[in-house]
């Protein structure tokens, strides 16, 4: 099975290459395409480290309790974008890698003393050539939404033959495991969502005006702006700053946002090349700025959950900074976190008036718990 999966990989990938060229060219991948399918730059990892794998930026952010808890040179860390990439940079002695695309795999990965792969990075060839070469395979925070279940179902055979090659998983929750069961995983342990573990910190304290309440949207996908913003009235006192969840998206909010503040008569400003507030509407165009909005923000509307298919973003980071905290109903894939967070409320778009209307008395969210990350790392580890 391997042989012909590996040849099916190989003609897609020469399928694919005017279209990888093609997108080379655009900003959003110009580091990351020619690092994964042509290997620039992207040389392989030293041996006997402690290597993990996450996609993006937000599940590179997710593993800073586990990465700060180990020896800083043995860390290996690979990622699929470049926002993961830059996030994983930060740590000084780490080596930070693209992962290749599968037909590279079996020549590029050399052997670490376990491989920690985070949710749904199920690459078959990543976890066949890790455990052929001898190292312990982990899967970390994993989870099956109730949207994507019925398609892991029908490719059931697929995923047997990937959890065959898996040592131990780790599930978000019960119903989670039951569904990795039932697709042929063998050691899965329930420990919750891993973002339970991590513990927040400015990295930029911006000066809150007095008397203004600040209002973040945070994390906004297409057409939640305009949705968002259709069913909000704000208050003199009011300041509104918007996040963007795509750095792609800048330019077309902008507009957007100086359009509406035309419109309700208010300023506008762009946060790049900022380092103050100073503007009644602020579109954040700066990566990594969001904790330190939080830290600031009164009201937060949690974007991802106001228009159906994504399924919403993480609660505990609001949370933990004590906002009053507006989610849409669309959080099907946030469901362990928000298990874990009080007074997270929760609307229909049409319902968005009301409630922010009434959102004074409304009691701020909280973090319920925060769990114990030593056994689980000393599982992972084999200590």
């Amino acid at each position: 099975m391997i042989f012909f999966y590996y040849v099916l990989a190989t003609l897609l990938y020469l399928l694919a290459l005017p279209i990888l060229i093609y997108l080379r060219f655009k900003p959003k991948y110009h580091d990351s395409i020619p690092a994964r399918f042509f290997l620039k730059n992207n040389s392989r990892f030293a041996e006997e480290g402690v290597w993990f794998h996450a996609c993006s930026f937000g599940e590179v952010r997710s593993l800073s309790p586990f990465i700060e808890k180990i020896e800083p040179s043995s860390v290996r860390i690979s990622v699929i974008t470049q926002t993961g990439f830059r996030e994983a940079s930060k740590y000084p002695l780490a080596q930070v890698r693209y992962l290749p695309f599968e037909i590279f795999l079996p020549f590029w990965i050399r052997k670490q003393k376990v491989l920690i792969v985070m949710e749904a990075e199920l690459w078959p060839l990543l976890f066949i050539v890790a455990k052929a070469k001898g190292m312990k395979t982990v899967l970390l925070n994993a989870r099956i939404s109730d949207n994507s279940y019925a398609s892991y179902v029908r490719f059931a055979w697929l995923y047997r033959w990937i959890f065959n090659s898996i040592d131990l998983i780790f599930a978000q929750s019960t119903e989670d495991e039951q569904r990795l069961k039932t697709l042929g995983a063998k050691v899965v342990q329930v420990c919750g969502n891993i973002k339970a573990f991590s513990r927040y910190e400015v990295s930029h304290v911006y000066p809150k005006q007095p008397h203004k309440r600040v209002v973040v949207l945070a994390s906004t996908h297409e057409g939640e702006e305009e949705l968002i913003l259709s069913h909000l009235t704000l208050l003199p006192n009011d300041q509104l700053i918007v996040v963007p969840r795509h750095p792609e998206r800048f330019a077309k909010v902008s507009k957007l946002l100086s359009a509406y503040a035309d419109k309700v008569g208010k300023s506008f400003m762009c946060l790049s090349g900022h380092t103050t507030l100073d503007a009644d509407i602020i579109l954040c165009d700066k990566m990594g700025e969001l904790i330190n909005l939080y830290a600031i923000a009164d009201v937060v509307f949690l974007g991802g959950s106001f228009v159906d298919g994504i399924g919403g973003h993480n609660p505990l980071e609001p949370a933990f900074f004590g906002t009053k905290l507006i989610s849409g109903e669309f959080v099907f894939n946030q469901k362990v976190l928000f298990d874990a967070v009080t007074n997270a409320f929760t609307c229909k778009a049409e319902e968005i008036k009301n409630v922010f209307d009434s959102i004074e008395t409304y009691p701020k969210s909280t973090i319920v718990h925060h769990g114990d990350i030593e056994p689980l790392l000393e599982q992972i580890l084999g200590k």
